[in-house]
């Protein structure tokens, strides 16, 4: 139940937040929106960190130099997410990019990329994505 909560909070957010910035980007530029969405969410998460205090981020040195630049795709994520929103709108931008996860979630399992646990693909996995990818289509029209 904690982890569909986290998601369904995570899923509002990503929206929220590509709505900000969209509005953010109107006004100085997507690139200027995409900075001062990093810093802001830096800043957060370094003083959430001061309070924490856990000591786990000293075990940074054991984490594969290729995954230390995840925060460098958000950069991509964040003008990626802009630029749509001003050409088709909030609501096929946010279903377009579901589709595009979902997708890429199914490699990931299905070829165990990134050290996952290899998830075999069924039927109904790729009927569903089938049918968001109808509904995107039927949207659309």
């Amino acid at each position: 139940m904690v982890g569909i909560l986290f998601a369904l909070l995570g899923g509002a957010f990503i929206t929220l937040q590509g709505v900000a910035n969209s509005r953010i980007s109107q006004d100085i530029g997507t690139w200027q929106a995409a900075a001062i969405t990093q810093f802001t969410g830096f800043v957060l998460a370094s003083l959430l960190l001061l309070i924490v205090r856990d000591g786990r981020w000293r075990k940074v040195g054991q984490v594969k130099p290729l995954y230390l630049t995840g925060g460098a795709l958000a950069a991509i994520i964040i003008s990626s997410n802009i630029t749509a929103i001003h050409h088709i709108g909030v609501t096929l931008t946010i279903a377009i990019v579901l589709i595009a996860q979902l997708g890429i979630t199914f490699m990931i399992d299905s070829r165990g990329w990134f050290g996952v646990a290899k998830q075999k693909m069924k039927l109904a996995q790729f009927i569903g994505i089938g049918m968001m990818i109808a509904g995107v289509v039927i949207m659309k029209m």
